[in-house]
């Protein structure tokens, strides 16, 4: 249902004037995220040095806006293979302080290197001896020269009109911030199979670990027919398991072939009695098949490859052990 709010009509040199100003504050931000490939430095180097060493956690730290970015950042560095959280520094006073152990490694984010709540903890940061990173807009505040790595992310201006409002800077921070989260996944060898596991519940989880046997049917719901049956009982198996095919089985109980919607329909066509043929006359010989322990991905892979809607599972000695269809992998959030 839409909104009964009327938006307000802007003359067109209003309009034009809108866009304008967001033109330059992209061009401003992009200007400010550029001016960062030269402070990939040493500094950038040793403070990956201090968190691929860290046998704790990375606890990540900052207020206001900079928390906001320190925030996404912890959780950046969390689903990609380095273990964080982010720890408000206003609570840190008041107990949550304890979180910090000796193993971490703490990153400030700062834009001034003076906030106040950062100042306050600094002190007992230093006594656990944790290394801390910090990344200001000012090299020589309290807070750059305690760090045992200081990065640059200042910025020559904001992309506000007052230049109030955390813009350029929140914007080079959380780059920043990706950068050393990407360069740390690169170089632990982190894979999408490895993000796939922080990330169950999303479509890449579900492409890279949800196995064929997880959603296939098997048992009493599986079709399956003798190749010697009439065709008009493989119908009913067909009918009564829902799947618009069967298995059709040979007498050593290995897989023969695939009775499915489309055989049936040439079938029709070629005028064939099916109350007299048998499946094993009309089936599709060495039909697709997969394994139960492949990825269910592969499935969908082998069915837009061929064309096909169906699949037969069977085992290394070419057992059936199940079949699924499109049907299948969309309702399991594979395609």
């Amino acid at each position: 249902m839409k909104s009964d709010q009327q938006p307000v009509k802007l003359a067109p040199d209003e309009g034009a004037k809108l866009k304008q100003l967001g033109t330059a504050v992209v061009e401003t931000e992009a200007a400010a995220v550029a001016a960062l490939t030269a402070r990939i430095d040493d500094n950038f180097i040793h403070a990956c040095e201090l968190m691929l060493a860290c046998e704790g956690r990375i606890v990540v730290i900052g207020m206001g806006k900079s928390g906001h970015i320190g925030s996404k950042i912890a959780a950046t560095l969390a689903s990609t293979g380095s273990p964080a959280f982010f720890v408000h520094p206003g609570e840190a006073s008041h107990g949550d302080l304890g979180m910090i152990t000796p193993k971490d490694v703490v990153m400030a984010f700062s834009n001034s290197g003076e906030t106040d709540e950062i100042l306050t903890i600094l002190p007992l940061i230093t006594r656990l001896g944790v290394p801390l990173i910090a990344l200001t807009g000012n090299a020589n505040s309290s807070l750059g020269k305690a760090a045992d790595v200081h990065i640059d992310v200042s910025v020559e201006q904001e992309a506000c009109p007052l230049g109030l409002a955390p813009t350029c800077s929140t914007t080079v921070a959380l780059v920043m911030g990706d950068a050393l989260a990407v360069a740390l996944l690169e170089q632990r060898g982190f894979t999408a199979e490895d993000f796939a596991r922080s990330h169950p519940g999303g479509r890449l989880g579900r492409r890279l670990l949800l196995l064929i046997r997880d959603i296939m049917h098997s048992g009493d719901a599986l079709p399956q027919v003798d190749d010697d049956v009439l065709l008009v009982d493989a119908l009913m198996e067909m009918s009564r398991k829902g799947l618009g095919m069967t298995a059709v089985i040979d007498k050593q109980g290995r897989l023969a072939g695939i009775f499915t919607d489309g055989d049936l329909r040439r079938a029709v066509d070629q005028g064939v009695d099916i109350y007299h043929a048998r499946v094993g006359e009309l089936m599709t010989r060495n039909g697709r098949s997969v394994g139960p322990d492949e990825l269910a991905a592969e499935a969908l892979r082998l069915m837009e490859t061929h064309k096909i809607n169906a699949l037969l599972v069977v085992d290394e000695r070419q057992h059936l052990v199940g079949a699924l269809n499109m049907h299948d992998l969309l309702r399991a959030g594979v395609v």
